[in-house]
Order: C-alpha cells, then structure tokens, then sequence
C-alpha cells in the first residue's frame, strides 16, 4: 500500500462541520475545566461524591461526543438539512441538560432522579426529555450516516457498528430511571444493590461495593470515537505493518473489535445489574471474559488469515 492509497482509504470531509456542535463542544471544555477547579475548592459532597464531579464528567463526555458528530456529519458525502437539524437538536438538549445540572450543584442538590420538590420534580422531566431528544436525534443521524460509503470498509463499518454501539449505550441510561433507590422521593439509582453514594473510583465514582450501571452506560456511548478511531490507526499503520495493507485483513480486525466491544459492554452490564463492583469480578464474570477474550483471538487469527497465506504462498 503507498502513501497515496494510505490517503485515499481515510476519509474525507465532504461538508462543512456542523458549527453549533463545535461552539457546544468549546462551551463543555470550558465547563470542564471550571468543574474540575470546584472539585478542588468546594468540598461539598452530593450523594455521596464530590458536589463537581457530575459536571466535570458529563462537560468531558459531552465534549467528545460533539466533536466526534461533528466530524462523522461533515464526511457525508453532501450537506443534509435533517441532519444539521438533528446536531442542532442535540446542542439544545445537551445545553438545557448541563445547565440543570449545574444549577442543581450551585443549590447543593442532586439533579438525576430528584423529585424532592415541584422545581426539582420539573428540572429531572425536563432532563428525561432532553435525553430522549438527544438520543432520536442521535438515531436519525447514525441512519444517514451509515448509509454512506466513509473511507475503506474498515472505515465505514467502524463508523457505523461504532454508532449501533453507541446508541445501545445511550438506551442502557434508561436501565437507572425508576430504580429503587433507598431514599425518598429519589426515583432512580446509579447503583445497584445499594444506595448512591457508596466508596467509589477514583475520577469516575463509580462504585466498589456494589453494580454500577454508569460503567456500561459510559463504555457504550464511547464506541463512537474508539472504534473510528482504531480503524483510522490501523490505515496508518499500514505503510509499516505489511499486514495490514490488506483491506480484507483490516475489515476483519474491525469486525472482532466491534464484537468484542459489543459483548464486553453485555458484560459490564451483566456484571453491574447484578450489584457486582467493577474491580471484585466473580468467577461467572472472569470465565465470561475469559470467553470474550478467546473469541476476539480468534477473531484476529482468522482475520489477518488471508494475508498471512498470501505471504506463504508468495515465497514458495
């Protein structure tokens, strides 16, 4: 493969970059970093964590996932008024979304599940319709998107297993609406098996003592930028790793890592629904992994097959 074939395999921006999305993303940056300064200067702990955190975490995740639609909007390959429309949906919803939740963390009060009050009761109806907004939206873009040709194969499935994934992740959010959550007037729990609010991780909070349903919430949407990403490191690579200038070879690889995403983001959810921590899997968890893993080796042997017998049969 040259440099110019290289090139050509990655893809290409074909319309403009969704704006709003780009200010949107710049806004969370911001927002970010003046979360993680509260976290530092206010001591305040709101279920149990810091009063910042939940800010800090939902600025960062946001900001990638904008930049991330943005760039998937502009390889299109002609400009779509719908799905302008739909990331202009989605920067309203996550603007209405991040301003509740700072506004519940200056108040001194969780925003997810709380229906302590009418205001409060008002803001988690809204914050449920945001995300719902955001998650049609984002479902009407990934169906535009994953009707077009992006790069090579490799490139484009990523693209679109990756926003199948994501979209898988965005829906398990739903699994914490209406749990039992052991306190009052709270009508939904990140964890399971135990109040909100036990010892977590350090950064993410999530939970050691108990199932964390964030934890697939969280790898799930992130699909979107990991797997792309993979397929567009594999490209660059290729000039080096003679290997991977096979397409087939590289369309393979995609595939096993799209699987082996997929059911490692079953068994995090597995494990969390029931109320086992992250970091203390059991022997059901570890010999579930253990087949995960298997499977994806083999998927990569089977993958990068056709190059390696083209090799042998190449220097008889």
């Amino acid at each position: 493969m040259s440099v110019l074939t290289v090139a050509d395999a990655l893809p290409r921006r074909r319309a403009p970059l969704h704006r709003p999305l780009l200010y949107f993303a710049a806004a969370s940056g911001v927002l970010a970093v003046v979360a993680m300064v509260g976290m530092l200067v206010d001591d305040r702990l709101i279920a149990g964590s810091a009063a910042w955190a939940k800010p800090a975490k939902f600025a960062m995740s946001f900001l990638l996932y904008s930049v991330a639609l943005a760039w998937l909007i502009s390889l299109r390959p002609k400009a779509s008024r719908l799905a302008w429309w739909m990331a202009t949906v989605i920067v309203v919803a996550g603007t209405v979304e991040q301003v509740i939740i700072v506004g519940q963390v200056v108040r001194g009060l969780r925003s997810h599940f709380n229906t302590t009050t009418d205001l409060d009761r008002a803001l988690w109806v809204t914050m449920g319709a945001t995300i719902v907004a955001l998650f049609l939206a984002t479902m009407v873009i990934a169906a535009g998107v994953a009707r077009a040709r992006i790069g090579d194969a490799a490139i484009t499935w990523s693209i679109r297993l990756g926003l199948v994934i994501t979209l898988v992740g965005l829906g398990l959010g739903q699994l914490m609406v209406g749990r039992e959550s052991g306190v009052d007037q709270i009508t939904g729990a990140h964890t399971v098996g135990a109040p909100d609010g036990t010892p977590g991780m350090p950064l993410t909070g999530w939970s050691t003592t108990d199932g964390d349903l964030r934890i697939p919430h969280f790898f799930g949407m992130h699909a979107l930028q990991v797997l792309p990403l993979l397929a567009a490191a594999l490209v660059l690579l290729a000039p080096r790793v003679p290997l991977l200038r096979v397409p087939r070879v590289r369309l393979g690889l995609i595939l096993t890592a799209s699987a082996g995403y997929a059911a490692v983001l079953a068994l995090l959810t597995w494990q969390a629904l029931r109320g086992q921590p992250l970091v203390h899997p059991d022997g059901a968890t570890l010999t579930a992994a253990a087949a995960i893993l298997t499977g994806v080796v083999g998927g990569l042997l089977i993958s990068v097959a056709p190059a390696t017998n083209a090799r042998k049969v190449a220097t008889v």
